[in-house]
């Protein structure tokens, strides 16, 4: 009797599959879980209705939020160094860093990112395009302030943002 070493084209397929899965999976990095984001902080006037729609943007954006109904968020803010001038209606704690007002979550995001020596963040009064503030139609243009320990500012970003070009 004669003996081959050929082998079964069927085999030899799935040989070369599982060979070449378990190559992949050497070259494969583990994909990571992003992050949890940190817990925002909101303190805010018990009748103010802005202040929860702003909270809802920042929970749509990934942010576990807790809201705090006080009389004077005003002192929240003056506690954790940040001057009257930069005052909204709301303020929010989140990782170290004061966020004064509309201030939009992906701001805060790249605030965690980057992680510059700041108290905060502010967007002052309450602007009719910002997050929360939002007015259909509307599209009126604000900053976002960086605010340093010496209360000096410098913009962080400008709005409405240009639309991004399309390729």
């Amino acid at each position: 009797m004669k003996t081959t070493t050929a082998t079964h084209p069927v085999l030899d397929r799935r040989h070369l599959l599982g060979l070449g899965l378990l190559a992949l999976a050497g070259v494969a990095r583990p994909v990571r879980a992003a992050a949890p984001l940190p817990a925002v902080q909101v303190y805010k006037n018990p009748s103010c209705g802005c202040c929860g729609a702003w909270a809802d943007h920042m929970r749509a954006a990934g942010f576990p939020v807790t809201l705090h109904a006080v009389d004077f968020p005003g002192a929240i803010r003056r506690q954790h160094g940040l001057p009257d001038r930069f005052a909204s209606c709301h303020t929010a704690l989140v990782d170290g860093y004061v966020v004064e007002g509309h201030v939009p979550a992906a701001e805060v995001k790249r605030l965690l990112t980057s992680r510059p020596r700041a108290v905060g963040l502010a967007v002052p009064s309450m602007p009719p395009s910002s997050p929360g503030m939002d007015v259909p139609g509307r599209q009126d243009p604000y900053q976002v302030l960086l605010v340093d320990a010496q209360g000096r500012e410098t913009v962080w970003a400008n709005y409405p943002q240009p639309a991004s070009p399309r390729g």
